[in-house]
């Protein structure tokens, strides 16, 4: 089984966001990047797949040569090959566009994405990747085997769980689920030191016109200032709540 897995380069949750002219860039001047997280949990189920059932696991990103620290850690996760799409991702439609092409020209049996991107939580690549080359598609992905050429995949719905069979090729959009936090692999030495070896091709990218622009970012407004009331003044507060806060 050859597998597929969409790797984002995305900032880790505890970097420090700035933007830069005119709030219309994002400033990565500082920013540590790290695996999608949502990919991550699907690279780790890929390895699953490797290991018990022999399969060989490729990762692709959309990406300018920055990204390839990226790729070099799933690469020492333990994924065979890594393929960098030589382009800046400016938006899904054009991203889902780069990877249908890699996946058309590796023939692959199972591509894994992550539900979401946790920089731009747009959620639309999984699904129009898997239309863009006609495969089956399962969302929101928690549970997933395959065997004999048949996946059987649990997805996450509204107010429970919902188990789907599909045949090969299949498009997955995981999360954690797929695999649990605790699953989750740090690369060791050995590991680091393969993948230094491990082939990184950079490929070239469709000429497609983005669909979609960034006109400008915007941080959340800070908080308000924290209002404190003595225990024995609990009317004042229901007072505020009512007529301020709008809470009843």
């Amino acid at each position: 089984m050859k597998i597929l897995v969409c790797i984002s380069h995305v900032p880790d949750t505890t970097s420090k966001i700035n933007f830069t002219d005119n709030d219309t860039k994002f400033d990565t001047n500082g920013v540590q990047f790290v695996i999608n997280p949502n990919d991550e949990f699907g690279l780790t189920r890929a390895m699953w797949f490797k290991e018990k059932q022999g399969a060989s696991v490729d990762v692709v990103n959309v990406g300018g040569k920055e990204t390839e620290s990226t790729l070099r850690k799933a690469l020492a996760i333990g994924a065979d090959n890594a393929i960098r799409v030589d382009t800046p991702a400016t938006d899904g439609f054009q991203v889902a566009k780069q990877l249908a092409k890699v996946a058309k020209d590796g023939n692959y049996d199972l591509i894994i994405a992550g539900r979401e991107s946790i920089d731009y939580n747009g959620g639309m690549v999984p699904g129009m990747l898997a239309k863009l080359i006609g495969a089956n598609f399962v969302n929101t992905c928690i549970g997933l085997e395959v065997e004999d050429g048949k996946a059987t995949a649990i997805r996450e719905i509204e107010g429970g769980k919902e188990t789907l069979t599909t045949d090969l090729p299949l498009v997955v959009a995981g999360q954690k689920g797929i695999v649990e936090e605790s699953d989750l692999r740090i690369p060791n030495m050995r590991g680091i030191m393969m993948a230094r070896k491990k082939p990184l091709n950079v490929v070239e990218p469709e000429q497609i016109d983005a669909q979609t622009k960034a006109v400008k970012f915007e941080k959340p407004a800070p908080k308000g200032e924290t209002k404190m009331f003595d225990a024995d003044n609990l009317d004042e507060l229901v007072e505020l709540l009512h007529s301020d806060a709008k809470a009843f």
